[in-house]
């Protein structure tokens, strides 16, 4: 249940005043954002009802431990417009405002309001490239104005933090806030029979081996690259799975039945909670993005669900998982080159053939990522709101939050 926001018991905040907008919250971040609310005084606004291209609406969106509002809004032309947002910014005192790099109305909204009430700016964003469509061309100098005026800028990775560095932003304003997800929701330990079912329900023989996509069907996921790698192996002994739901589901479906015949499986819309036995029944997990003139993979956290399972991941380098650092060449996986489908079948070649190397790429893999926890990703946060700040901004103890019926995600449509 969401939090109410407010001063308790007509007392000052016993921290700095935090305003995090952000479009919504999802199975990702209720955990950061919980994270966060314990450590800050920070209020969550969100402005979007989830109906984004990139997000599944089999997801949903979420609420959590957090003081957080779903604004009310409309669309106009694909735009998201919340009229009330700067009023929320304007009413909460804030000393500081946190904002996604996505809403073509809640960006500039959030941005000329901090300026308006001269607090500092705080920008978060996951993009490593420029966007070629020309929309993203002629909208290029305001977004640079964004990336080079924001007071501190938080990132995905190391990645995201050069590509900012080459658009003329100061290295010193650039904080990394290493993209995680829950670890315990997807270390959790998978009984074999969990194992064994799954195979029954998708009638893979227990002799068979299992590479695994399990994410969005949409065309910068360039399944065709991967349906033709195995096709190319002409192996019987190997079945693909593919899970999901996304736009070019029935397309990618017709091109698989017709590529590899019986040596395809389709698991449609898998929940969030019950990934974990797909990753565990797999040999490798591969995400074969490409780079197209509207899209990139900012960072594909599949790749985190994964690893936490132990399962070696074959990604390309458009990948942002792989540029950022978290998939290590020939040590937790392999890094391919993107629309490049003899080298996707050469690395599942060597993990289907060689016990020995899915095993060490497996240990590896839960050791690095391991390391990729929520809290480390709160820590790039807080570092930027105490740069700009210039002082302490954890709440000393803990800050007294009532429960309260605001903030239901669906409520604000």
């Amino acid at each position: 249940m969401a939090k109410r926001m407010g001063i308790q018991n007509g007392n000052p905040d016993p921290a700095p005043r935090i305003a995090y907008v952000h479009n919504f919250a999802t199975h990702y971040t209720t955990r950061l954002f919980g994270i966060l609310g314990r450590r800050l005084n920070i209020d969550f606004y969100f402005f979007s009802d989830g109906d984004e291209r990139y997000w599944l609406a089999e997801h949903g969106v979420q609420a959590g431990e957090f003081r957080c509002q779903y604004l009310p809004g409309f669309r106009i032309f694909g735009t998201r417009i919340t009229p009330t947002l700067p009023w929320k910014l304007i009413r909460g005192r804030y000393q500081a405002v946190i904002k996604c790099i996505n809403g073509r109305f809640a960006l500039p909204v959030t941005f000329l309001t901090a300026r308006l009430l001269r607090i500092p700016f705080i920008l978060y964003t996951g993009i490593w490239f420029r966007l070629a469509t020309r929309t993203h061309r002629l909208l290029f100098p305001l977004t640079r104005y964004v990336y080079r005026h924001a007071d501190a800028i938080v990132v995905y990775g190391e990645h995201v933090k050069h590509y900012l560095i080459s658009e003329g932003v100061e290295a010193h304003r650039v904080f990394v806030a290493a993209h995680a997800v829950d670890n315990a929701r997807y270390a959790r330990a998978v009984h074999p029979k969990d194992i064994t079912e799954l195979r029954e329900r998708l009638k893979i023989p227990a002799d068979r081996q299992i590479i695994l996509y399990l994410g969005r069907f949409e065309p910068v996921k360039a399944l065709r690259y991967l349906i033709d790698a195995l096709a190319s192996l002409q192996r019987g002994d190997v079945v693909l799975v593919l899970a999901g739901a996304g736009v070019d589901r029935e397309n990618v479906e017709a091109y698989a039945v017709r590529s590899l015949g019986r040596n395809v499986r389709f698991a449609g819309y898998v929940p969030p909670a019950d990934t974990p036995v797909y990753y565990s029944s797999a040999c490798a997990y591969v995400l074969p993005s490409i780079t197209l003139p509207h899209s990139k993979e900012l960072w594909g956290l599949v790749v985190n669900e994964a690893m936490n399972q132990g399962t070696p991941v074959i990604v390309t380098d458009a990948v942002g998982a792989a540029a950022g650092g978290l998939v290590q060449d020939g040590v937790n996986g392999f890094v391919v080159p993107e629309s490049d489908s003899a080298a996707l079948a050469k690395a599942m070649a060597a993990l289907l053939d060689n016990s020995e190397l899915r095993a060490r790429m497996s240990q590896a893999a839960r050791s690095e990522i391991a390391q990729w926890t929520q809290e480390r990703q709160a820590e790039g946060y807080i570092q930027a709101l105490e740069f700009v700040l210039g002082r302490k901004v954890e709440v000393p103890g803990s800050l007294p939050l009532n429960v309260a019926e605001a903030g239901h995600p669906s409520s604000g449509d």
